[in-house]
């Protein structure tokens, strides 16, 4: 082999690490100090890559790093931005801004995308890889230049030049739960069904939902993971239910035809004599004389008034005094004081 075939392929690593500086110059605003973080940052596991210990070398570690400090970054950021607006606000707003839809179309938009190592017969409609890349990017960020250069990067070079954070924090994005709050408030019944699971051409899942309310088919939806296709349905459904009246008729119809069928009594009421069932009846004998019933309580020992069965007694409790005057009365009241 001829030296300046070896000086070629000796400068040939350099001349590459050359451009990656030079490009992540460009896309992050600053040179790297270093760059084998932005190098894993930027492998995708299925490169299939593995470090000088045989172990997978993929950007699995900085993406969850960078997903931390992006909450903790961009919430500080619309914290500042939105004095005086509640909780609800500031976290539904931080979650527009780092969703991996956004962060996906950002890696796009600053050419992120295009240094991503990955396997190429599985890179096309990988809707989480860019998302993913930009987050292990932030994570490379921070181990390289720490938390203030994170700030500066989201802050002057991502929601200063690409994103305008007043109309993502007032659009609309949650489609499903638009759509759910319409059918609570109108009081109907609604379910997402899966119509089908398959796979693409590089063998990526893709998944199928329809929306249907009170059994009546709305739109359907098709994305790469379930959540995204629920959404996608929930949009088309929104707009059809604005678009056509018969639509919404239909729904209405059915939510009559249902409340109908559930207001229908499908019973006779139940008796309640029923209810006295549980009270033991037995033979008694028919009330005569006082001297019957006198009888009656002599012949089995016990004293007057008790009663004829085992299970209770109730020898303190006497059958009503025939009325008696007022001066017998005294009497006997003076009588049961002298006995005491």
């Amino acid at each position: 082999m001829k030296l300046k075939d070896i000086i070629s392929r000796i400068k040939l690593p350099f001349r590459q690490e050359k451009e990656l500086f030079s490009s992540l110059r460009a896309i992050i605003g600053f040179y790297p100090h270093n760059i084998e973080y932005y190098k894993v940052a930027l492998t995708h596991k299925s490169s299939g890559q593995r470090n000088e210990k045989g172990r997978p070398l993929n950007n699995e570690r900085l993406e969850f790093l960078g997903d931390a400090l992006l909450d903790a970054v961009v919430g500080h950021i619309v914290y500042e931005h939105f004095s005086g607006k509640r909780e609800g606000f500031l976290t539904n707003t931080r979650s527009k801004l780092v969703s991996r839809e956004t962060l996906g179309k950002l890696a796009e938009e600053m050419g992120l995308t295009e240094l991503i190592q990955s396997n190429t017969s599985k890179r096309s409609h990988n809707s989480y890889m860019a998302g993913n890349a930009f987050e292990a990017l932030v994570g490379a960020i921070y181990l390289d230049q720490g938390y203030d250069a994170v700030m500066r990067f989201m802050k002057k070079r991502i929601l200063a030049q690409m994103v305008n954070i007043d109309k993502v924090a007032y659009k609309e994005v949650n489609f499903k739960s638009k759509l759910l709050e319409w059918t609570q408030k109108n009081r109907v019944k609604m379910q997402f069904d899966m119509q089908q699971q398959t796979t693409d051409q590089q063998g990526s899942p893709v998944f199928s939902f329809i929306v249907k309310i009170e059994g009546v088919d709305g739109c359907s939806g098709q994305g790469y993971s379930k959540k995204e296709a629920q959404q996608l349905a929930a949009k088309e459904t929104l707009q059809r239910l604005r678009r056509e009246p018969q639509f919404v008729e239909a729904i209405f119809a059915a939510k009559s035809e249902r409340t109908k069928m559930e207001e229908e009594p499908t019973a006779v009421a139940p008796d309640l004599e029923a209810e006295k069932e549980f009270i033991i009846k037995t033979d008694k004998p028919e009330k005569t004389e006082t001297a019957s019933c006198q009888t009656s309580a002599a012949s089995t020992g016990k004293p007057e008034g008790a009663d004829l069965t085992d299970e209770f007694d109730l020898s303190d409790i006497t059958h009503a005094p025939v009325e008696l005057s007022r001066e017998e009365i005294i009497a006997a009241a003076e009588a049961a004081a002298y006995n005491e």
